[in-house]
């Protein structure tokens, strides 16, 4: 099984409001086939014997579904490969002997609480801002029940693929989160069972959204390139549409 060494530049932040910086650290013999968050761990395990801090970052499902796992690697969200989130990425990807850069999250609205640790409770909020669907299904309802074109349902299920990692904001150069609140927005949007408040839903999460401090979408395309599901551009431009209808009613 190969081995392999790197040198680490990781950020280390106590808190939101201390000054931040990149500290070095070198991992050897690191089995190839081990996840980067595996890495992590075994990074913190060393820093642990040695009697020192170790490295806070988010994890939770470990499996791409959670979203709570994303870094920069090397200026990228997620890291090289695209479709694939941190807990999803393997060390056979790095050479020995690479320089590895690992930082949080950068955004106004994603405030760093610790180290590599962000605070993504601005994404929740837009989520509670559009409220819940006012339409009763009662029990469990048989699929062909409703009537619904599979381009639709298609189209509905992939917009709901988002894990609100916050990679889009993470790599839009204006910190933008259009690709998740449209996400959220056009998921439902497409469904009947969405029709009811459709047009409060958005105006109320776009508004939300601009509360929150993100910046604004100028079409750069970065938020798909790092989006780990591969959620589309067209949801932005659904979004859009909404919205606009939303302010002439």
């Amino acid at each position: 099984m190969p081995k392999i060494k790197l040198n680490l530049e990781i950020w280390r932040q106590k808190n939101a409001k201390s000054t931040g910086a990149f500290e070095p650290y070198q991992l050897s013999d690191i089995d190839d086939d081990i996840s980067f968050l595996e890495m992590l761990d075994l990074l913190n395990e060393k820093l642990i014997k040695e009697g020192k801090e170790p490295i806070e970052f988010d994890s939770d499902c470990r499996e791409g579904i959670c979203g709570s796992c994303g870094v920069i690697i090397n200026g990228q969200a997620h890291g090289p490969l695209q479709a694939t989130t941190t807990c999803q990425l393997y060390m056979r990807y790095f050479n020995d002997g690479d320089t590895i850069v690992v930082e949080p999250w950068r955004a106004k609205a994603f405030p760093v609480i610790r180290d590599l640790v962000v605070d993504r409770n601005a994404f929740d909020r837009i989520i509670s801002s559009g409220g819940y669907i006012s339409t009763k299904s009662g029990p469990h309802p048989d699929a062909n029940t409703h009537l619904i074109p599979k381009p639709v349902a298609d189209k509905a299920m992939d917009d709901a693929t988002c894990i609100g990692c916050g990679a889009c904001v993470a790599a839009c150069p204006n910190a933008s989160a259009s690709l998740f609140t449209s996400a959220k927005i056009s998921h439902l949007g497409h469904m009947p069972q969405g029709q009811p408040e459709r047009s409060r839903r958005v105006f109320r999460m776009v508004r939300q959204m601009d509360l929150e401090g993100f910046g604004n979408c100028t079409n750069i395309g970065e938020c798909r390139a790092a989006c780990p599901k591969e959620i589309s551009l067209d949801t932005i431009a659904q979004m859009r549409r909404d919205y606009l209808s939303a302010l002439k009613e």
